[in-house]
């Protein structure tokens, strides 16, 4: 290799060594431009106890609607499976028969007292509810059966129970819940033996501890 070549070799790493110093004194090409939220996600507490008031309408068969109040005592298991005893009580309305026909009532007052106590299973399927920007809540939409005993009409039947619901966390320790419930059993009040659905649907507040 001539001197000739030899110069021009270093004349061109000299170029590129300058070159490389210019970038890097340019710093980085691209820099991101990230703005973070700060979101507020209310979470179950590590607590697994869940207890909780409800109130609403039943719609006894039969009978007029009626409101409904009532109590609950659940337990987590697991995040998604969990257990709930519940209590509750209304007073039931007249029939079709007994507001047109003006007549003797079928029941008396003591036996239109409505009553139940049932111990169920439920599985909760977890979501998210976003009212802001800033603002999440964790909710859970659960499906529930059961089983129990309701007082009515005199008598003590055995019941199905079977419903849904949705629940969301407002606090760590606090959440309200929509619930729908179906409770069948056995009745023959108006003469004709058959299993009866009364429907439920109430508003309840929960605490967990």
């Amino acid at each position: 290799m001539d001197v000739r070549s030899i110069r021009l070799l270093l004349m061109s790493f000299t170029a590129l060594v300058v070159s490389v110093g210019a970038v890097a004194q340019q710093g980085p090409i691209i820099e991101p431009n990230l703005e973070r939220r700060d979101i507020r996600e209310a979470d179950i507490d590590s607590e697994n106890v869940e207890i909780g008031v409800f109130a609403g309408q039943v719609s006894i068969e039969d009978f007029s609607s009626s409101s409904i109040v009532g109590v609950s005592l659940g337990y987590h298991i697991t995040e998604n499976i969990f257990v709930e005893a519940t209590y509750a009580q209304a007073d039931a309305g007249e029939t079709s028969f007994e507001i047109l026909s003006g007549g003797a009532p079928f029941l008396t007052e003591e036996e239109r007292e409505y009553r139940y106590y049932d111990l169920s299973v439920g599985y909760n399927f977890n979501g998210e509810l976003f009212v802001t920007q800033n603002t999440v809540f964790n909710t859970d939409f659960f499906v529930t059966v059961g089983g129990g005993s309701t007082d009515f009409g005199g008598e003590s039947q055995f019941t199905l129970s079977l419903g849904a619901g949705y629940r969301v966390l407002i606090t760590d320790y606090f959440a309200l819940r929509l619930d729908v419930r179906d409770r069948i059993f056995n009745s023959e009040i108006i003469g004709e033996e058959k299993d009866t659905h009364n429907i439920q649907y109430t508003l309840g507040a929960t605490y967990f501890f």
